[in-house]
């Protein structure tokens, strides 16, 4: 039998990562949309408390097990912002554009040896809606906040977010470098092996 895990996320991008991840596991990963799972209230202070929330509502309402990520960038300079309100840093249903203005103008008079800052991404599966012993993990990438935007790739901060190792910002790096280096690549790895080391095998609806 063909398992199956819910994705916590209507994002077509990370539906179409996990899937591949999980193909040669023999588990399909499905979208929330498909029981009518709306996005849960992220009421939680760190990624991983809101990943968690995400993947338990998400189990909760289809009966499967569930999967969820959250993710965002944190400013040492602004004490960790945007960080879990990256997505919404300039207001509910803010572009990417007027989100990386708002954090242009809270660096504005920040130097550039103080302008560090990190993408962060926390992962969390749960076998049913309660379970006690989630499988989480979480990573970072580290970088630096640039005084105007540069590359067209990537979304979010991306054209913000220069990366030293690599010359450039997360916006101009080749897709594949990317999904080398990035905080969800990083996190993925991480949780492959959780998933070798407690899943694999496992047998469940």
């Amino acid at each position: 039998m063909l398992n199956k895990i819910v994705l916590a996320s209507g994002n077509a991008g990370k539906l179409r990562e996990f899937s591949q991840l999980f193909a040669s596991w023999d588990v399909q990963v499905v979208p929330q949309s498909d029981f009518g799972v709306t996005d849960a209230d992220e009421t939680g202070l760190s990624f991983i408390e809101n990943a968690l929330i995400k993947a338990r509502h998400a189990s909760r309402i289809s009966g499967l097990p569930a999967l969820a990520d959250d993710s965002g960038l944190a400013v040492d300079a602004l004490c960790g912002a945007p960080g879990i309100y990256s997505a919404r840093y300039a207001g509910a249903g803010a572009s990417d554009e007027k989100n990386n203005a708002k954090l242009l103008e809270a660096l504005q008079d920040i130097e550039e040896k103080q302008r560090s800052a990190s993408f962060h991404c926390a992962l969390a599966f749960v076998r049913q809606w309660d379970d006690p012993v989630p499988l989480v993990c979480s990573a970072k990438w580290s970088g630096t906040i640039l005084r105007e935007p540069a590359g067209e790739q990537g979304f979010g901060y991306d054209p913000l977010f220069f990366v030293a190792s690599e010359g450039m910002t997360s916006a101009e790096l080749p897709r594949e470098r990317k999904n080398q280096l990035s905080h969800r690549a990083q996190a993925m790895v991480q949780f492959e092996l959780l998933w070798q080391q407690n899943m694999q095998g496992a047998d469940f609806v």
